[in-house]
This record gives structure tokens, sequence and C-alpha cells, in this order.
């Protein structure tokens, strides 16, 4: 059995580009500056120092690739680390923190926090209308779903004076009634 993070996208930067070029522009590539389309003098740019997955267009003279208007656009992080990033926290049930990013990928906490808020705004769903989930009328399924308990467990606690109450040494977090 094989994981899905061995695929070849999540490793080499080169893959990476051309598996999320192939995502972002199926019919080729479309420039984000006049919108010239792949046949209409856009051409990539290869050279020994050449960025990856550069391109040029030669309508308007800029160059560009495939990170401008996206997610992507203006870091410095490898896309190989985006991918993964993307992956780990739509497969992850409960979410990722920041410092969960930065333990994984052994980078800086900004950078993580960077990433997570990224890809958490690009997987925000725009809601323009502002009507119910799912549509008038219609049926959503919901599933795993925990339910806070709000009534008497919270009351029980709050209702000790604060003087009465203090921090249990064996489980940090917790409040017990003084003796």
């Amino acid at each position: 059995m094989q994981s899905v993070l061995s695929d070849i996208h999540y490793h080499s930067e080169e893959a990476a580009y051309a598996y999320v070029e192939a995502r972002i522009w199926p019919n080729g590539p479309l420039c984000p500056h006049c919108g010239s389309a792949a046949g209409e003098r856009i051409g990539r740019l290869q050279g020994k120092t050449t960025r990856i997955g550069l391109y040029k267009c030669y309508a308007c003279r800029q160059p560009f690739n495939v990170k401008v208007g996206t997610i992507f656009e203006k870091s410095h992080v490898p896309m190989r680390v985006w991918l993964q990033a993307i992956y780990l926290m739509s497969a992850s049930k409960k979410g990722i923190s920041a410092r969960q990013l930065q333990r994984t990928f052994n980078c800086g906490l900004k950078t993580a926090w960077f990433i997570g808020h990224r890809v958490r705004e690009a997987m925000a769903v725009l809601r323009i209308d502002g009507g119910p989930l799912g549509g008038a009328n219609q049926v959503v399924e919901i599933d795993e779903t925990n339910r806070a308990v709000v009534g008497r467990a919270r009351r029980q606690r709050s209702e000790l004076p604060r003087t009465e109450r203090h921090r249990c040494h064996a489980w940090p977090g917790h409040y017990r009634e003084r003796r």
C-alpha cells in the first residue's frame, strides 16, 4: 500500500509546477496581465538561471508563472511544500495549527502561519447571496458533528466562587473544589 504523499508532485519542484499548471490552465497557459491564450505569443522561458515554470507573454512583454493570481503569489515557499500543506489541511479531520505545520515542514512559525492562512482563505466558501447552506428548502447532511455542552456542566463550574476553585495539579486546565 502506497501513501498519497509519495506521489512525485509532492517531492519534485518541476513536477509540482506541472501538476498545478495542469489544474489551473487545462487548455495551456493564459497570461494573467493581458489575457492572451497559449497559442497567442506565449513562450516558456528555459535557461540555466531561469525560474521553474516561467513563461513570457510577447503581447504585453510580461513574465509570469502559475503562481500569479493564486494563493501561491508572492511566496518564497516551494510549490511542493504548498501542495503537501494543502493535502494535509484538507485531509485532516480537525484541522492543522501553524505550530503543526512548522514542525512538519521544518520552517519558521511565520511561514507556517502564512501557509495556513492562505490555504484556509482559499478553502473558504464565498457566499455572495447570503442564503441558507445548500440553498433554499434543501437538505444538508452533516457527518461527525460535535455538540458542545452549554447547559448544566458549564454552570456547575462557574457557580463556584473563584476563591473556592484552584487548579488541579494532576489535570492541568481543570478545576476542583478546595476541601
